[in-house]
């Protein structure tokens, strides 16, 4: 694969995860890559420390894509500033109350979240705006005055103002928002973060933005202070990119960043593989971030982070708490279990050197799938001593070998994320055997084999550089961005030109913002999407707003639900822009591959290695001698720098043109 770029500024792409920080960038059209330990009491350290190593052996000009977890973390954590809540009055407790479904109906004693925003921190005004944008009551400023005297009293960072039917009118919300913000409160209004109706969800989602922006806020500031000149993007949950102005404000939209880049990446280099349905498979150190691609990247706008909805357009990703930094540990009933507690980077595996806990990482080191010596390129030193020190001494206390305990380790996680993907594609009506699996994340490619052989998947794609595609997604990726409305109009065939005359003022909006983010004109392109339901249902959904969209409607319920009624009246309930302006992609040049053979590389000798039954001898090989056209019968370990691959006796390993390693079983 060689990779063409037109550009004399080289784009660093930076993914932060919960073990490493990962950067990648191309120069000349090789791809570099750079794995340093997160820092995770201050993220930012590890990415200073990471462009010091890089511009020490070069010397271009740059600019930055960064995916962040730093929302993400706040709000897992419970991390994010002192926030308040500005409401009509009688709706204050909206975010406590909630819906009442139970997600888990034979759970007795089921503990709910406590609200991000606490009930002394949330606050009513006697304002009303009806349900079709008429201002019965106008806030009054003198009131609001007064709130803010309380608010300075309890030392309240950031305010969220949320009031009934401001989707169709912000006239009040402006007057609160705009007083909070001279008073100097980091401000939130929902008519800015989600103009859609259903108060609950739309209240969710901007005390979610109030609570992490100021974090936000404070986190990309400190760098770009420090990168002072080069300019700095951000990577959204939507699997776009924004300016890291636009970020500090609307840091909702940065919930997923990370886990999202990976997604174009898999979809890119899967797509450019020749294959049309994918599901991505991102094993880090922490977790497992699974998608599936049918065709396209999905997206959803009803995502729940920490048992909060998020009702802003995400990719459509199902985590899990297995990563190779997931702790093994024995239950109360003498069982063993695996995550979702994570070592991290700080102690990391004990394999790390500073870790007590045997980790997932630790039992692939002992079953001799990874080698001390070629971690990391042989860069980062693995004590090997002390973790078979620990592995024989808990091994002992749980009255199991050694080796049962390891190979327990990874069954237990292999099952963890078999559960995922079935989970995004047999539960939601899809046959995984008609899919591709394109592995990435550092410890992904350990494990991607034995999950597509349990779900009776044909094909692995393992791309250059696994442990770094988050990273690399991101270089792919275009600004995009989210625009809504509610409109709540009754879908008849008259109603078409009624509805599209609303997507001007967000299509206005939309040029305007994309122009500001210096995109090209020609560059940037609209999508109109509508939310449709039928009359009397309580959900939607999303359909592409063309003249026929109600037939489109009733054959998207039909594929859904299995059924569709198209004498029954519908009624559109969101109208939806999705803007994109495309920017310069690094060019991916395949290779011409040559007939599968051992030609132009050699196997750097042989160990060991437990295969899930015995343990054999495996042959070992460096990835970069690797070249398009070549085989390799299983078993095998492959080394390179961001990851090691492990192939089963019963797989076979071709590599195509664009030096992807393609997987199948034999």
């Amino acid at each position: 694969m060689t990779i063409a770029t037109g550009d004399s500024t080289i784009m660093i792409g930076i993914d932060t995860g919960g073990t490493f920080t990962d950067f990648v960038y191309i120069i000349n059209g090789d791809i570099k890559v750079l794995k340093v330990l997160s820092t995770p009491s201050n993220p930012g350290l590890a990415i200073f420390e990471g462009l010091d190593m890089i511009q020490a052996d070069n010397t271009f000009d740059f600019s930055i894509i960064h995916g962040s977890t730093v929302a993400t973390n706040a709000l897992l954590e419970r991390r994010g500033k002192k926030t308040a809540l500005i409401t009509t009055k009688g709706f204050k407790d909206l975010i406590e109350i909630g819906r009442q479904n139970r997600e888990d109906i034979y759970d007795l004693n089921v503990d709910r979240p406590a609200p991000l925003i606490p009930a002394k921190l949330r606050f009513e005004i006697d304002e009303r705006t009806a349900h079709n944008g008429e201002i019965i009551r106008k806030a009054n400023r003198n009131k609001l005055i007064k709130i803010i005297e309380k608010l300075k009293k309890n030392r309240v960072e950031s305010v969220a103002v949320c009031f009934l039917h401001s989707y169709m009118e912000r006239t009040n919300e402006n007057i609160a928002a705009e007083t909070m913000r001279k008073a100097g409160f980091n401000v939130s209004p929902s008519s800015e973060i989600l103009p859609e109706y259903r108060e609950y969800e739309r209240f969710s989602t901007t005390a979610v933005n109030a609570y992490v922006a100021p974090i936000m806020d404070k986190y990309i500031k400190s760098i770009q202070k420090n990168l002072k000149d080069i300019k700095l993007r951000i990577m959204k949950s939507n699997g776009g990119v924004i300016s890291a102005d636009t970020a500090r404000k609307e840091s909702v939209n940065t919930i997923l960043s990370g886990p999202a880049g990976g997604v174009v990446g898999g979809y890119t280099i899967g797509k450019k593989a020749g294959f049309t349905n994918l599901i991505t498979f991102d094993m880090g150190g922490t977790s497992t971030d699974v998608a599936l691609c049918p065709g396209k990247i999905i997206t959803s706008s009803d995502s729940k982070v920490a048992g909060f909805p998020i009702k802003v357009p995400i990719i459509d990703i199902h985590t899990v708490g297995a990563g190779g930094g997931s702790i093994a540990s024995m239950d109360s009933g003498g069982a063993l279990k695996v995550g979702p507690e994570s070592a991290g980077s700080d102690p990391g595996p004990v394999c790390y050197g500073k870790g007590s806990r045997l980790t997932v990482t630790d039992a692939n080191l002992a079953l001799g799938r990874l080698d001390a010596s070629h971690f990391l390129g042989g860069k980062m030193k693995i004590h090997y001593d002390k973790m078979l020190k620990l592995l024989r001494k808990t091994a002992k206390e749980y009255g199991i070998t050694p080796d049962e305990l390891s190979s327990g380790i990874i069954r237990i996680v292999n099952s963890s994320m078999e559960k995922a993907l079935r989970v995004i594609s047999i539960e939601k009506g899809y046959n995984p055997a008609e899919f591709a699996l394109v592995s990435y994340g550092g410890a992904g490619s350990l494990h991607a084999a034995e999950l597509a052989r349990d779900l009776n998947i044909g094909t692995v794609i393992i791309p250059l550089n696994p442990g770094i595609y988050s990273a690399m997604g991101m270089l792919f990726s275009d600004f995009i961005k989210d625009y809504s409305r509610t409109v709540l109009i009754r879908a008849r065939e008259d109603s078409y030109n009624t509805i599209e005359k609303k997507y001007v003022p967000l299509e206005d909006r939309a040029m305007i913002e994309m122009l500001e983010e210096d995109v090209p004109k020609g560059r940037i392109k609209m999508i109109r999407m509508v939310d449709v339901r039928y009359m009397g249902q309580s959900y939607e959904l999303t359909v592409p707003f063309k003249k026929d969209y109600i037939s489109g409607f009733h054959k998207a319920h039909k594929k859904r639900y299995g059924f569709c009624d198209e004498n029954r009246m519908c009624e559109a309930v969101n109208i939806r822009v999705r803007c994109i302006g495309e920017t310069k992609h690094p060019r991916i040049v395949k290779e011409k591959t040559e007939k599968y053979s051992k030609s132009g590389y050699r196997s750097l000798g042989s160990r060991e290695v437990f295969n899930g039954k015995e343990y054999v001898r495996t042959s070992v090989y460096d990835r970069l001698q690797l070249r398009s056209g070549n085989e390799i019968k299983g078993p095998a370990v492959i080394h390179e720098y961001s990851s090691t691959s492990y192939l089963p006796p019963d797989f076979i390993l071709r590599v195509d043109g664009l030096k992807n390693m393609i997987l199948k079983n034999n």
